[in-house]
């Protein structure tokens, strides 16, 4: 690679791309990206000039690195069509609406600012999965470059025709008073827009565009963020509070009461809602998710069926696609809706609006809703810091050593191990369904410990002082971001 292209291997994440910019990534990597992209791309659709939807977060430099994304995706022959200011859920939905051959949105989510990072998928509705981010990967490295002669052209106004299909679609007769935040991330100008206009009377908290992000990371899954909710709502006597992420593809949910609903009960209650008028249905969630579904009482009664998968939204993406599933549900917020609900990718907007659908279909309180599901006491997602080259190894051992215990039937506060599921780093159930997990993050130098019980909260801690324990001896580990 020449000394002027800076591009990180790590940057290569499991599902995306993200790097620290200019770090470990400057303007003309992001160009030699773009041509490994638009080669992939025209590999994949045997089409000289396939046309691209490109779109862009609100972050100081996004701009910048689009246009030097664009500058290698022309360069191959490929036809950009760019949208704009967009969440990646638009640029997805522009693929279908505008029958496009492949996209690329320019976004670090809800990163620190300081990432950025390509969301890119060919499949319509599919974004990459391991094998295509290897195949990136390698062309960008090996410099297999096609060359040819490719344009550009701005769609404008694209925005609104993404707001008025979500609009038109789910109009709702309660008056849902609704608090709408966004972290002063680019769901601001849209998510109050499109909650407005099927219905729901909106207050907004921090739906001004801002990108050095004052208060808080725009990230459904932090405290700071979700407090701030959890104060508003109660403040204004809101009906619910909605907590969307930098690209808009991920919602956090509180009740009117205030309190935060894990993603994965939210999923389970709409799954609930969608099983009576849609019996026999498969759902997909992922093994970051509570043990409820493959135990409730309302999903059976409807034959509906629960099948857990990796964590990650294109694997669980891909799943809800290849098993034709109605929707898709992950721990993070990522929520899968696939015919006739949406075009199956991942749109935290069409998720709150599912939410508000609940709320329009029961006479009770999102608390009273939420009270009905068997209690459970669950940690949040946990992170601590291990070396992106060393994560998968340090997982592996825990895997051995877990399976091993299970095999000599070793107790854990008393209980000894009934399943291990690996599709995902290990997720270990008790007799009584309390479980933990452990896998490694898939975009940070970091794993993932989540641990839950329906018995006791001791329980829940006293499985992650278990897991803590096997993570300290490896002396791979450093600070966790939160801890119980």
């Amino acid at each position: 690679m020449k000394n002027s292209i800076k591009i990180d291997p790590f940057g290569f994440r499991e599902y995306d791309a993200r790097w620290l910019y200019p770090d470990n990534i400057n303007l003309e990597g992001v160009t030699h990206l773009g041509k490994g992209l638009g080669t992939q791309i025209i590999n994949h659709t045997n089409k000289s000039n396939p046309r691209i939807i490109v779109g862009h977060d609100y972050r100081s430099y996004s701009e910048e690195i689009k246009s030097a994304l664009k500058k290698g995706l022309i360069s191959t022959g490929c036809y950009v069509e760019d949208v704009g200011l967009a969440l990646s859920p638009m640029v997805y939905f522009a693929q279908f609406y505008l029958e496009s051959d492949a996209v690329a949105m320019v976004t670090a989510s809800h990163n620190e600012n300081g990432w950025t990072g390509v969301k890119m998928g060919i499949k319509k509705g599919l974004t990459h999965a391991p094998e295509e981010m290897k195949e990136l990967k390698d062309i960008t490295f090996n410099n297999n470059f096609i060359e040819g002669k490719g344009n550009e052209k701005e769609i404008s106004k694209f925005q609104s025709i993404y707001k008025d299909d979500l609009i038109n679609k789910n109009k709702i007769e309660k008056k849902i008073k609704a608090v709408v935040a966004c972290g002063n991330g680019t769901a601001g100008i849209f998510a109050p827009d499109i909650l407005r206009g099927i219905g729901c009377e909106v207050i907004e908290l921090d739906c001004n565009l801002d990108y050095t992000f004052p208060k808080y990371n725009p990230n459904p899954e932090d405290l700071k963020m979700l407090h701030a909710i959890s104060k508003s709502v109660k403040d204004n006597n809101a009906d619910i509070g909605f907590g969307f992420d930098g690209d808009g593809d991920r919602v956090g949910v509180i009740d009117n009461d205030g309190n935060e609903i894990f993603s994965d009960k939210i999923g389970l209650l709409i799954a609930r809602n969608l099983s009576s008028n849609h019996k026999g249905v498969k759902f997909v969630v992922d093994v970051k998710s509570t043990g409820l579904y493959s135990t409730d009482k309302v999903l059976k009664n409807n034959s509906c069926e629960t099948l857990y998968w990796k964590t990650g939204h294109s694997h669980i993406k891909r799943k809800v696609n290849n098993e034709k599933a109605l929707a898709g549900f992950e721990k993070s917020g990522h929520f899968f809706f696939n015919k006739p609900l949406g075009y199956g990718y991942d749109d935290g907007i069409n998720s709150a609006i599912q939410v508000c659908h609940l709320l329009n279909n029961n006479h009770k309180k999102m608390s009273e809703i939420i009270s009905e599901l068997p209690n459970t006491y669950q940690s949040p997602t946990m992170a601590p810091f291990c070396e992106d080259n060393e994560k998968y190894q340090v997982v592996e051992e825990i895997i051995k050593k877990i399976t091993d215990l299970k095999t000599n039937n070793v107790q854990i506060d008393n209980q000894e191990i009934k399943d291990i599921l690996t599709v995902n780093g290990i997720r270990f159930t008790f007799k009584d369904g309390s479980w933990g997990l452990i896998r490694a993050s898939s975009n940070k130098p970091s794993l993932v410990v989540v641990t839950e019980s329906p018995t006791s909260d001791e329980r829940k801690k006293k499985i992650f002082e278990f897991i803590d324990d096997l993570l300290q001896k490896t002396g791979k580990i450093g600070e966790y971001d939160q801890k119980i």
